[in-house]
């Protein structure tokens, strides 16, 4: 398990707006899309380095392509990149606050301490 990569992979998306919708409308094809073309790569770097050895396991890559952000929460993705990601994605199909109101009923079950968030 890489909370690094669940949190890059939130990043990332999050900041296009081409992903965003991608995401929201394709979501496994994304997921596997990304896995294999964006998460080795460095983060500020040009194109020429990356890495090689990360990618999600299982249910990592099972929550996300389910759009499951509780389950993100729980595995410690930072809450702060569930939300703004899933608000980008969802917020048009609520009311106002409507779906940051949905995301708190949905995360009530947790309680303190949380899950870790270092990455």
């Amino acid at each position: 398990m890489s909370k690094y990569l669940l949190n890059k992979f939130l990043f990332t998306v999050d900041r296009d707006p081409d992903l965003v919708e991608r995401y929201r409308s394709e979501p496994r094809a994304t997921v596997e899309w990304w896995e294999s073309t964006y998460a080795n790569r460095i983060l500020g770097c040009h194109s020429g380095e990356s890495s090689t050895w990360l990618r999600f396991d299982d249910d990592e890559r099972e929550a996300l392509a389910a759009h499951d952000y509780p389950r993100l929460f729980e595995l410690g993705a930072h809450p702060f990149l569930t939300l703004t990601l899933f608000i980008a994605m969802f917020e048009r199909d609520h009311p106002p606050l409507g779906f940051q109101l949905e995301y708190a009923g949905r995360l009530a079950h947790m309680r303190l301490p949380y899950p870790d968030i270092a990455t």
